[in-house]
């Protein structure tokens, strides 16, 4: 069994995957402090809820955006596991395409993993946008490397901003006003957060499009994808575990079947 850990800087994600099949994921708060021991104990109860044990890994594929994480999650694969984790980005790790930016080691692994898990579904030239504690939008080229895209706030980032930074906003939730123009203070920060984003969503797309002179698929990835999937034409398709199945891809990669 595969162990995937996708590490976000808010959220991590834990998954399993019996050959091609995503068997069960977790979420965890991130926490660069965690031990392996603390990691070990919260995977041991979950998974022992599901029939599983921890002997049952027998590989593990990390892409962490949080440095400070990589330490204890290395520890808790050698330590409980046994197994020397495949970590994106380290230069032991074959990616199978070509980063053509300016600094390709500044790429952050999350943004590669999406890149490829994107491309090996729907081909390519590709949009993929990831809803997370950034707004991300990678492009993909027709041969399937990474060229680079786009980054802005993520929504609760900008949410939370809003809050903290002023006086007397109240801290909202992502959320379809029933009109544009709001007509109470909550409901003109929903407008101003939901459209305002549905608007960067389409102007980035069109842009990006328009700079790389080819038709592009575009797809979402991300908790809040669905959320305006249906207020948006541009998005083509919605896929909830792309990170994981890209984690899977760069497995198989690197560790290919016997």
């Amino acid at each position: 069994m595969l162990l995937a850990l996708d590490i976000g800087n808010t959220n991590s994600k834990f998954a399993l995957f019996q050959g091609e099949e995503l068997v069960a994921q977790w979420r965890l708060r991130t926490e660069g402090k965690r031990t392996a021991d603390e990691y070990a104990v919260w995977l041991s109860q979950l998974m022992d809820l599901k029939g599983m044990r921890l002997g049952d890994i027998r590989g593990v594929i990390i892409a962490s955006v949080v440095p400070a994480a990589l330490f204890n999650l290395k520890r808790l694969c050698e330590s409980y596991f046994d197994v020397e984790p495949l970590v994106v980005g380290e230069p032991n790790v074959e990616l199978g395409v070509k980063v053509l930016i300016d600094r390709p080691q500044e790429a952050g692994a999350d943004r590669l993993v999406d890149a490829i898990a994107g491309y090996k579904k729907y081909g390519g030239p590709l949009i993929v946008i990831d809803f997370g504690s950034g707004t991300t939008f990678e492009v993909v080229d027709r041969d399937g490397n990474f060229r680079g895209g786009a980054i802005a706030p993520g929504i609760e980032l900008s949410i939370e901003a809003f809050y903290l930074m002023t006086a007397r906003l109240p801290r909202i939730r992502v959320d379809k006003p029933a009109s544009v123009i709001g007509r109470s203070t909550i409901s003109a920060m929903q407008s101003g957060i939901f459209w305002g984003y549905v608007g960067l969503i389409e102007s980035l797309v069109s842009r990006i499009q328009a700079e790389f002179g080819e038709p592009m698929k575009v797809i979402a990835t991300g908790g809040l994808a669905p959320v305006f999937e249906a207020e948006t034409k541009v998005i083509q398709a919605i896929e909830p575990d792309l990170t994981l199945y890209g984690l899977l891809e760069i497995w198989h990669r690197n560790r290919p079947p016997a």
